[in-house]
């Protein structure tokens, strides 16, 4: 499997991207920095951190992605994911007092996300998946620059949105569709072969401090310290908020585009709202009976069910192996 993953890390993009990064017979050929969680800047920064701690066998190609969206300020998420995005990691030093995580900078493609995103498809086609992880604007730049282009992949898996539950920035909205929710609409109106993770199933797999570090003492690893350092962010908010862990938003949505057979899909027709003063960002899915005679057709798979253990077995045991 091929994948390209546009990203803005984040926690749970950085678990995303070690999931995909230690899955075996997964090629990762392209991450594509977006601005999100934290500005598009640092989340190369964070990108060149996560690859420097994996050491993949197959570098991927990496390109910087627009800086703002579409039509409107960047909204980032510091208070979730800490000033750096990877919860605070200039506070870890080794021995000396050095930081702990140097940034080591790998080769920067000269091309922007956009282009790469449309040569990846070009070149690989049905053989590629794309996984959104971040606010869609990268991909909604490919689709205005060359929409057959990217219709060519296999499959598109987008981690945002919500259906049938509460958002988590607004009542109505997920942030990844809040921030730009223009370029949402956009790639939601492409006729692409899209795979929406919404929030209704990624609410639904939260990983426990106590699981993590019991799985971290059986396989203590230069990941797994990484994975236990800049996740300390995540699990005091989540204290504080009473979560019970931190919810694998992005990891699901990887974990979908590995495994389909994880989460359980609806076809639904979803538009998103552009510029409601309290609906901006909300994702609008017919659940109606009877859709075809109401209105448009389906236009993306909706994933409304998960397996949770099943995932979060899957996820610990590629993050740290249980037989290590």
């Amino acid at each position: 499997m091929r994948l390209l993953i546009d990203t803005d890390p984040g926690i749970d993009d950085a678990l995303a991207l070690l999931l995909a990064l230690s899955t075996r017979g997964v090629s990762v050929e392209a991450i594509t920095a977006a601005a999100g969680n934290v500005r598009v800047d640092q989340a190369l920064l964070n990108l060149h951190k996560i690859l420097q701690v994996a050491r993949p066998r197959h570098v991927p190609t990496i390109a910087r992605g627009a800086p703002a969206p579409l039509r409107r300020a960047l909204v980032t998420a510091g208070h979730v994911h800490g000033d750096d995005g990877l919860g605070n990691l200039d506070r870890f030093v080794d021995g000396r007092g050095r930081p702990r995580y140097r940034t080591a900078a790998h080769t920067l493609e000269t091309r922007d996300a956009g282009e790469v995103i449309l040569e990846m498809a070009d070149r690989f086609g049905k053989e590629l998946v794309v996984v959104a992880l971040a606010p869609l604007t990268n991909l909604a730049v490919a689709v205005n620059r060359d929409p057959a282009v990217l219709r060519r992949v296999g499959r598109i898996v987008i981690m945002g949105g919500a259906v049938a539950v509460p958002g988590n920035v607004t009542p109505a909205a997920e942030f990844n569709f809040y921030v730009d929710p223009d370029a949402a609409a956009a790639v939601f109106e492409a006729g692409l072969p899209l795979e929406l993770v919404p929030l209704d199933v990624t609410r639904q797999v939260v990983l426990k401090r106590s699981d993590l570090a019991a799985r971290i003492r059986r396989c203590p690893s230069r990941v797994a310290r990484f994975v236990a350092d800049f996740t300390l962010h995540g699990f005091a908010l989540g204290a504080e908020r009473g979560d019970g862990g931190i919810a694998l938003h992005d990891p699901l949505a990887i974990g979908a585009a590995l495994d389909p057979s994880l989460v359980g899909y609806e076809s639904l027709h979803v538009e998103v709202e552009r510029d409601g003063r309290l609906t901006r960002g909300m994702s609008v899915a017919d659940r109606r009976p009877r859709r075809a005679a109401h209105g448009a057709r389906p236009n993306c798979r909706v994933a409304m069910w998960v397996d949770a253990p099943r995932f979060l077995d899957l996820f610990l045991d590629r993050l740290c192996p249980a037989s290590a």
